[in-house]
């Protein structure tokens, strides 16, 4: 029996993980019965992240196999979310998994939008977007339209980052990220 968290934010961001604690390598996968939002967590944040909810859709992320104790280590990263479990059959990944495996999510069951307190902030966008491109340019387009809440207020803080778990950002991702942004947003 293995636990794994199905990362859909900034935990598909290898560098980004690697600030909380140790994980095996992403494995890209699809989970089903999700929904993908940006939303406050709670009024602590500065900025709203990504929130995902049990609905009609699919969400594009990876699985990340943890022990007990950085299972741990994820739950304190992700306060203001609680973890429920997710059924094999609801993950679509070109690894096998066993019945006695647990997928473990994160989600916000009250969703609130973003608003101009606590908006997007860009090096967050960045930092999720970096670690999609780690799988593929498609795996990132795939992420952006099964997200909702593009039009929300958006703060661009490149030059002084908000966002505490920024890692694994080059400047050569800014222009590749802002051209994605734009199709999504356009």
């Amino acid at each position: 029996m293995a636990n794994y968290i199905f990362g859909y934010g900034s935990l598909m961001n290898s560098a980004s993980r690697q600030l909380t604690g140790q994980t095996s390598p992403a494995i890209p996968a699809v989970a089903h019965g999700l929904k993908r939002y940006w939303g406050k967590v709670d009024d602590s944040y500065i900025l709203s992240p990504l929130v995902v909810n049990k609905g009609e859709g699919l969400v594009n992320g990876v699985l990340l196999e943890v022990s007990e104790a950085g299972l741990k280590e994820f739950d304190v990263r992700e306060r203001g979310y609680h973890r429920i479990t997710i059924a094999i059959n609801d993950i679509d990944s070109q690894f096998t998994l066993s019945p006695d495996d647990h997928i473990w999510v994160y989600v916000k069951d009250d969703l609130e939008p973003p608003c101009t307190f606590s908006p997007i902030m860009q090096t967050y966008v960045d930092t999720v977007l970096a670690g999609c491109l780690e799988i593929s340019e498609q795996f990132a387009k795939q992420f952006i339209e099964h997200t909702v809440g593009w039009h929300f207020p958006m703060e661009n803080d490149r030059h002084q980052p908000k966002y505490g778990n920024l890692a694994g950002v080059t400047p050569e991702h800014h222009g590749q990220i802002d051209a994605l942004i734009a199709e999504a947003r356009g």
